[in-house]
């Protein structure tokens, strides 16, 4: 491959937390996570029955992003920290999140819709699109640095090619230590993270990844997220600065070696975590509302009583009860 089409891709993909191989991976990795349950809804919420259902549109979110229809949405894939790498890495909700949105804004966005039974089925699968892309995005440290647009404007040489950093790690880095950047290829270093992750290197660590999440409170559930990613900043992806990898000659094999153990980490980190949230979600929010409405909704088998149907006694619901009914009693007659 020539120099003038490596910088070619790096232009196209320089701005999207770990391109399609990387994001397909956090997808199939989530898929062994997720309940049958869980499955079954994001299946139909998709309309792909297929065994790639979230690996096939885990990119879609940056495909959207390049159309003039949704160049709206290119600031909700990062969160700019104003901090001071390698000094100092932090993420601050309040301080890096523009007025136009971030990626932790968009995720408690796009969680309650995901949930919210008054709205079409085109829109449900929009939310859920947008969140198995963001929670990639959020896992990659340079999307939750502001430092050179995330290194984007870091000139550096990989294996013999002028790019940038952002490049490097979305793309370039993932893509030599697998081989390739097709679906085959997602799918086959998703199965080896699964391993790490159940029997591995990362087992002792995955209760942590999740702990304290909650779709309840999601500011602070991906503010957290996006906090633990930005540390490698400064430990792992720039801890000499920006300068000691631009003068560098080449970050390949050294820096390499230094850093994909991470890579690998937070994409593992990122399926695991994406599996649990869409996990509590369905259970939070679409089990519990079907539950309500069987519940409230309820007759008594005819056979059971001549023929006749009776509801049960009726008893008084509380405000929160009747606005739930109400929702699920619209949706299941729009339907």
């Amino acid at each position: 491959m020539t120099s003038y089409v490596l910088l070619g891709l790096a232009a196209l993909q320089g701005a999207n937390a770990w391109g399609s191989l990387g994001h397909a991976t956090v997808a199939y990795v989530a898929q062994n996570y997720v309940t049958a349950q869980t499955a079954a809804w994001a299946k139909g919420v998709l309309n792909d029955t297929s065994t790639s259902y979230l690996a096939n549109i885990a990119s879609w979110a940056d495909s959207y992003r390049a159309t003039a229809a949704g160049a709206w949405s290119a600031p909700l894939h990062f969160i700019d920290a104003e901090d001071n790498p390698p000094t100092t890495c932090d993420v601050d909700f309040a301080r890096d999140c523009g007025a136009a949105g971030c990626s932790v804004s968009a995720m408690a966005n796009y969680t309650q819709r995901a949930g919210d039974a008054r709205l079409s089925a085109d829109h449900v699968a929009e939310a859920v699109r947008f969140l198995v892309h963001f929670v990639g995005d959020i896992t990659q440290p340079l999307h939750d640095e502001a430092l050179a647009l995330g290194g984007n404007q870091i000139a550096v040489k990989f294996n013999g090619f002028n790019d940038n950093l952002h490049s490097d790690w979305d793309t370039f880095m993932p893509e030599m230590l697998v081989g390739g950047s097709s679906l085959a290829d997602a799918r086959s270093w998703a199965a080896s993270l699964i391993t790490e992750i159940d029997s591995g290197t990362f087992k002792s660590a995955k209760a942590s990844w999740i702990a304290g999440d909650n779709t309840g409170d999601v500011v602070t559930t991906a503010t957290r997220w996006a906090t633990d990613a930005n540390a490698f900043v400064c430990s792992v992806v720039m801890p000499n600065g920006a300068a000691a990898l631009t003068a560098a000659k080449d970050l390949f094999p050294t820096y390499y070696d230094s850093v994909i153990g991470t890579i690998e980490l937070q994409i593992a980190k990122g399926g695991f975590r994406l599996a649990n949230w869409l996990n509590m979600i369905f259970q939070n929010e679409i089990a519990k509302r079907d539950s309500l409405v069987q519940r409230d909704l309820r007759v008594v088998d005819d056979s059971e009583l001549d023929g006749h149907m009776f509801l049960p006694a009726p008893r008084p619901l509380s405000k929160a009860e009747l606005a739930r009914l109400a929702v699920g009693y619209e949706c299941n007659h729009k339907h």
